[in-house]
């Protein structure tokens, strides 16, 4: 039986048409794909991203557990700042990709949360529980307890400031407590996760309603995953499940610059991360493809250069932007400089692909 969010029921009566998406309805669209992608490109646009995995970490000795545990630096973050960053097995195999915060309130200095996609909560909540051995720590699953919205847009910014009757100035992955209309427990974290600007705001369950409600009349219209799954694919933000897995290693997936800290010191998977930074290369890595037809490519799709298998396309989607089809791929080294023609399958016929990098579109 799949889960139904907060916001379930107002978006429903906004026209809402729903799907499952790792155990969670979710709207795909409010009736027309195309005004909330163009929206959300051109305005501001209000997701419900809910579903997505909360963790909190609790105790004097949350910041060095975790540290120990990814790939970036947790001792040094600063309260009210973020980070991103994988959890990986002792072969960099990846666990989870995630965006750690420190609580930006003084009296929660001591409380880190994980913001993680809903298919690697599980995973993640039991990696971490497997390495607590005798840090004062406490580990909370708060996916159910507060939900969550993604504001994006070159609007966004404008929207949220109207709603706290003052203008929003945040960095990137900062993160502050801020009332909202008249809800005082919201959390706003600034996030680019679509490559425009953007916003995650958490808040509890019970004040859910009344948040998107004020952002809505602050001039955010709502927007659908079919919408957010192609600004995810032009933005090159890889997905769990979907563009990496737990046989994908860290450094192949397209977030090293991000979410890797080569300075840090010790951690879980770090030999084999250092060892590919020191070669120069990983066998393959995950890059953006232009496809040269409207029609995307299926997901697994191999790619061909010559007539030999150089790789295969993880994620693709129509961009309305570009104005073809584009794709996430894994690309085999020695067929991955900018520009290389490739051939794929794509609506039935098989035709070019030029290797791009990402983000596709920004």
């Amino acid at each position: 039986m799949s889960e139904r969010t907060p916001l379930f029921d107002v978006c429903t009566q906004a026209g809402g048409v729903f799907g499952e998406h790792a155990g969670w309805l979710l709207p795909r669209h409010y009736g027309s794909f195309e005004r909330e992608y163009w929206n959300t490109c051109q305005e501001a646009a209000l997701f419900d991203v809910s579903n997505r995995g909360k963790i909190e970490l609790i105790g004097p000795e949350a910041r060095s557990f975790l540290h120990n545990l990814c790939t970036n630096d947790i001792l040094h973050l600063a309260p009210g700042k973020g980070c991103e960053a994988f959890f990986a097995t002792l072969k960099a195999k990846v666990i989870a990709h995630a965006f750690i915060y420190c609580a930006a309130s003084p009296a929660s200095e001591d409380a880190l949360w994980i913001d993680v996609a809903a298919s690697a909560t599980d995973r993640l909540i039991k990696h971490l529980n497997r390495h607590l051995i005798s840090e004062r720590v406490e580990i909370k699953d708060r996916a159910r307890d507060f939900a969550q919205v993604h504001l994006a847009g070159p609007n966004a910014g404008l929207v949220l400031g109207k709603a706290a009757g003052r203008a929003v100035d945040m960095g990137e992955l900062e993160e502050r407590q801020q009332v909202l209309g008249n809800v005082p427990a919201c959390v706003l974290r600034r996030h680019a996760l679509l490559g425009l600007p953007g916003f995650d705001i958490c808040c509890p369950n019970e004040d859910a309603v009344t948040v998107w409600q004020t952002l809505e009349q602050c001039g955010a219209r709502p927007a659908g995953s079919e919408a957010f799954e192609v600004l995810r694919v032009e933005a090159g933000m890889p997905a769990d499940g979907v563009d990496f897995d737990e046989n994908s290693l860290v450094m192949e997936v397209a977030r090293t610059q991000q979410a890797i800290s080569y300075t840090k010191g010790c951690y879980l998977g770090q030999e084999p991360v250092v060892r590919s930074r020191d070669l120069g290369h990983v066998n393959r890595s995950l890059l953006g493809l232009k496809i040269r037809a409207p029609s995307p490519a299926r997901a697994g799709a191999k790619l061909f250069r010559d007539g030999n298998e150089v790789g295969n396309v993880t994620s693709s989607a129509y961009s309305p932007r570009l104005e073809t089809a584009i794709a996430l791929a894994y690309i085999r080294r020695g067929n991955q400089e900018r520009g290389t023609l490739l051939d794929v399958e794509a609506g039935g016929a098989k035709v070019s692909a030029e290797v791009a990098d990402l983000p596709l579109v920004g």
